[in-house]
């Protein structure tokens, strides 16, 4: 059977073809009627139509093609701004190396007795603070302290970088909104640096340039004892980051500081002096390891009077530090540690403050060994616990001996995405004994908190602020009590076994 012609006509040109197919057989029959006519010309104009319809849909495909080319084309257009943008942005750094930037560290909090009396602390309350002996510090400070830093970053033409950076700090133990006459306010810090000269190469590429008063940029510590592992500061000049090796940095630097206001004739107390010392110092890092020296130089201090069983106070004194930044909680499992051996004589044997102690004898000689670490012990468990030890002999008077060790460590527990329980324990041992002023004690502290934290993310160890609810009892030995009168545990009514409440505020950004 043969399929309908007309049943497979599907464009003008194929219309066309069949209506002239029509025509010639009309022709061939020589005579056509009316009712042929009529069919042929409606096919005609069909054909009519769809010609025009089809021209139409070649123009609309003819602007969508032109407007495609013009989108691909804007499309390509904004990409290239953007990437124009982003090179922009990235060549200089806008976030990190222009303008102005701010920063701050505070805590403050209320620190009460169960009498509902202020009591006595801080993370150096125990005997052994007086040499460096941190105790920890959470549920243990009654104080309000403030940092706030502010700088100007510029970039100049030809890729060179200035730094300009001033710190004002506050600290006071007062409860009061109005501290002025209690406030220690003070410009601890006001430096400028100088990084990326172009004229710099070979070792000296890539090397800072400072001057003025700061703390050194390679500080650092262990925050839950509130004890700096090395501090560093004072006033002076040096440069950072001179490349000796492909994997050893050294920075070289030169600090001044001031022994200030001690007697100076022991027939008139009234006659006192200070002394104008130096910290001469090279910080070697090598890869993860940190090698430091320290050189100490205060040539006056020889005038100062001391006690009479107290030996001549030093006027020079050595100082070294070798210290592991380790990216591993002790190489067992994920997290982070330090540790550090520390070691001076002389000057030198204050350790952690370096040069802040002008009554060393030159005879005095500290070790101290200084380690924590950060770890995760389950997904919403974390501790970081800490040992501090010293030795120190003859650091006053010939034959004194200052002997502590602390053991610390912090555990959080995450419950919420805003709330998590805060422990802290702290166990310290102590043997002092200052020799020819006969004042010796032997005995222990410890001290326990829970504190309950609110804080706007929880995870990790550095997320502030925080506001934390806490309850820490502190117990020690009776001895301690007689070490000394004028220390916190001399006081009357301070003698152990004491509970403590309160609530806290820290913030860092």
């Amino acid at each position: 059977m043969t399929a309908n012609p007309m049943i497979r006509l599907k464009t003008p040109l194929a219309l066309a073809i069949a209506a002239a197919g029509l025509s010639l057989a009309g022709v061939a029959n020589a005579q056509m009627t009316p009712e042929l006519e009529a069919r042929l010309a409606e096919l005609e104009q069909r054909i009519i139509s769809a010609e025009q319809r089809a021209a139409a849909a070649e123009q609309r495909a003819d602007v969508a093609e032109a407007r495609l080319e013009q989108r691909q084309q804007n499309d390509a257009d904004l990409e290239e701004r953007l990437a124009s943008v982003e090179e922009k942005a990235s060549s200089s750094s806008l976030n990190d190396d222009e303008g102005i930037e701010f920063s701050a560290y505070a805590r403050s909090g209320l620190l009460l007795g169960d009498d509902g009396k202020s009591l006595p602390g801080g993370p150096y309350v125990t005997p052994a603070g007086a040499t460096g002996g941190a105790v920890g510090r959470l549920g243990n400070e009654p104080d309000t302290y403030v940092e706030t830093q502010l700088g100007y970053r510029q970039t100049f033409d030809n890729g060179a970088k200035a730094n300009y950076q001033v710190m004002i700090a506050d600290g006071v133990t007062t409860s009061n909104d109005w501290t002025s006459d209690e406030s220690d306010l003070n410009v601890r810090q006001v430096y400028v640096e100088l990084s990326d000269l172009p004229s710099f190469t070979g070792a000296f590429e890539g090397t800072t340039l400072w001057a003025g008063k700061r703390f050194d940029r390679d500080n650092f510590d262990i925050h839950w004892l509130d004890s700096d592992i090395m501090f560093l500061a004072g006033t002076g000049a040096g440069i950072y980051d001179v490349k000796l090796a492909d994997n050893w940095k050294a920075n070289f630097s030169v600090y001044g500081r001031t022994y200030s206001d001690f007697p100076v004739d022991s027939s008139l107390p009234e006659a006192t002096g200070d002394t104008d010392s130096l910290i001469y110092t090279i910080n070697n890092r090598i890869g993860n390891w940190q090698w430091m020296l320290n050189g100490l130089s205060a040539a006056d201090n020889d005038e100062r009077v001391l006690d009479e069983h107290t030996d001549e106070a030093a006027d020079s004194g050595f100082h070294t530090m070798l210290a592991y930044h380790g990216d591993s909680f002790f190489g067992l499992r994920e997290g982070s540690f330090k540790a550090a051996l520390l070691y001076g004589e002389g000057l030198g044997a204050e350790v952690k403050s370096l040069g802040t102690d002008g009554n060393l004898t030159d005879d005095a000689k500290t070790t101290r060994l200084a380690l924590y670490g950060t770890t995760y012990l389950a997904p919403k468990w974390r501790i970081a616990p800490a040992v501090l030890a010293q030795t120190s002999e003859d650091r006053y008077t010939k034959g004194d001996e200052y002997n502590w060790a602390t053991f610390n460590a912090r555990l959080a527990h995450e419950i919420t995405d805003n709330f998590e329980m805060q422990y802290e324990g702290t166990y310290q041992w102590m043997d002092l004994d200052q020799a020819a002023l006969g004042d010796a004690a032997e005995g222990a502290y410890t001290r326990f908190t829970i504190a309950p934290t609110f804080k706007p993310q929880v995870g990790g160890f550095w997320n502030r602020p925080e506001i934390r609810l806490f309850a820490s009892y502190s117990d020690w030995d009776d001895e301690l009590n007689d070490y000394m009168t004028n220390d916190d545990f001399g006081k009357e009514g301070f003698a152990g076994g004491q509970w403590a409440f309160g609530v806290q505020a820290e913030t860092w950004f």
